[in-house]
């Protein structure tokens, strides 16, 4: 096995992964240098599919204001938002915004060439900025991937999947075990720092509109190694997803669409978010969600329909060009046509429980940063465009932590670093696994039993059809393969979710359950941690 160190790894190469890297190799000069590993492609990345935009509290928008902005999210998270964390990230808009200005980040402009603030679904103002139009995670992550493939002081790792946390007997976080599929070896790389960026886990559910790689790797790296994990239960289904026959895909339709005016309606054309909330088409997405359920449910059809006709063909082409142009690839033009829609898994408002000041989690030497973590901020319900903005806030805190921090990597191995790396030297048990059904199982179950509405008899059938497929899987430590490796940490977070799904016996924001419709008198958070190998336990506070 080959042996490496740096002073920093950051694992994912999304917003807050590469805005970490140039943030610190801004501020110092790292003496065992900074790795950026990514499973995948450098550019690929849950970010790159943000289409809606980034929240924006900047002063020369004089309509808007911190205390405005606090007002909304405290609001949406449906009394699980910690307000400190949310007025820190929201006063701290104004310095990452110019900043990401500084790194190249072209945000569109209005017809006096000044930033062009737009308005989202339960947003008092409009303060949301985007970059090519309907493209605003891709912009974002191609000038900074730009600036770090220009960065001499970052090495990148591509292709290479994280397989475990290196901890020492101190239960300290000295690095990971890296696998690299393309040379099919393992790599020991040894940090000070490791800090996980890998974004969420929408691939857990048969519809999602969150790419391939979003498998929940970071939040079973955390757990397996003992972090804490909080509030994991609250899963963001969006509203409108494209909806086709005989098509799993849900690409994204923004909320920014409603935004801008679009209206949801039945099959006959009639609008019917008037009869769930005073917000209509632009009430919280746990709400509107909901909404489109019962439509559905009464219905028996499939799908609703976005009527975006009322916007216009040119505005549309301009402000949306990229829904705009997949759809009539598949032979909807937007402007004529209503856009068939329905709700899919979009983002976790839980995940590894850090300090928005530091992205310290509960072990020493582990950091987590963008939707991988829960800072506090999004409470039970993220409020449109918040997490990117999360996660520069949160990347930006980390460096000027690390900043001040000892990252020379000393002799760190000792007898519980020896027996992990032990276990990727010796021959792997070879197990005849059928991935691909195996997670279209969990993904169908956990799209059934633990999704959009949710009862304690569904939720523990999917217990026991997980812990199925967890036997049937047989891998508990060393995979084989890529897709073993993503498919273990899918069954490790489906079962958190659940478990503590059927923990909150109330309705609150993203988790909704129809045995327990109301929500508690006092808001309280979840948390689990794993104790060793066989035993999980669920602490409320």
């Amino acid at each position: 096995m080959k042996h490496s160190k740096y002073s920093v790894i950051i694992v994912g190469s999304g917003i807050a992964g590469l805005y970490a890297a140039l943030k610190l190799s801004d501020k110092m000069t790292l003496p065992d240098g900074l790795l950026v590993l990514t499973k995948a492609n450098l550019s690929d990345s849950n970010s790159s599919h943000a289409q809606g935009g980034i929240v924006a509290v900047l002063p020369e928008n004089i309509e808007d204001s911190v205390k405005i902005h606090v007002e909304d999210t405290l609001k949406a998270g449906a009394g699980l938002s910690n307000k400190d964390v949310v007025t820190f990230i929201s006063e701290n808009s104004n310095v990452v915004i110019k900043d990401l200005l500084n790194y190249g980040v072209e945000f569109d402009k209005n017809e006096k060439n000044e930033l062009n603030f737009t308005l989202e679904g339960a947003h008092s103002v409009k303060r949301i900025l985007h970059a090519g139009g309907d493209s605003t995670g891709a912009n974002i992550e191609k000038a900074l991937v730009k600036k770090v493939v220009e960065n001499q002081n970052i090495t990148v790792y591509e292709q290479a999947l994280a397989v475990e946390l290196i901890k020492n007997q101190k239960n300290q976080v000295k690095g990971v075990i890296c696998y690299n599929a393309a040379l099919d070896e393992y790599e020991a790389v040894y940090s000070s720092a490791t800090v996980l960026a890998t974004g969420g886990l929408g691939r857990v559910y048969k519809y999602t509109t969150n790419p391939e790689v979003a498998t929940g790797d970071g939040m079973a790296l955390a757990y397996r190694a003992g972090a804490v994990l909080a509030d994991m239960e609250f899963v963001q289904f969006h509203p409108t997803a494209l909806s086709l026959p005989n098509d799993d895909s849900r690409f994204l339709i923004s909320e920014a669409v409603r935004g801008e005016g679009a209206k949801l309606v039945n099959s006959s054309g009639e609008p019917f978010m008037q009869k769930y909330h005073e917000l209509k088409d632009l009430a919280p997405r746990d709400i509107v969600t909901r909404a489109i359920f019962q439509e559905l449910r009464n219905s028996g059809e499939a799908n609703v329909y976005l009527d975006a006709t009322l916007i216009g063909e040119e505005k549309l082409k301009r402000r949306f060009p990229n829904i705009y142009k997949l759809c009539m690839s598949k032979g909807i033009d937007i402007a004529k046509h209503y856009i068939p829609v329905s709700p899919a898994c979009h983002y976790l408002m839980g995940g590894i429980k850090t300090d928005i000041t530091n992205a310290k989690t509960s072990l020493d030497g582990l950091y987590a940063i963008g939707e991988v973590a829960c800072t506090g901020l999004h409470g039970a319900n993220r409020l449109a465009s918040n997490s990117l903005l999360e996660c520069v806030v949160s990347a930006h805190e980390l460096a000027d932590y690390l900043t001040f921090a000892n990252l020379e990597v000393a002799d760190i191995i000792d007898d519980s670093v020896l027996e992990i790396i032990h276990k990727y030297e010796d021959d792997e048990t070879y197990f005849d696994v059928d991935v691909d059904k195996i997670k279209y199982e969990l993904q169908q179950t956990m799209w059934d039993c633990v999704g959009v509405e949710r009862n304690q008899d569904d939720m523990e059938k999917a217990l026991v059809k997980l812990k199925e497929l967890q036997d049937e899987f047989s891998y508990v430590d060393k995979c084989t393969t890529f897709e073993e490796y993503e498919l273990r940490n899918l069954i490790c977070v489906a079962k958190i979710i659940t478990e503590l799904a059927i923990a909150r016996k109330e309705s609150r924001g993203g988790h909704y359950r129809i045995d327990y419709p109301n929500q508690l008198p006092n808001a309280y958070h979840s948390s689990l941690v794993k104790e060793d190998k066989i035993n999980d336990k669920v602490f409320i506070a």
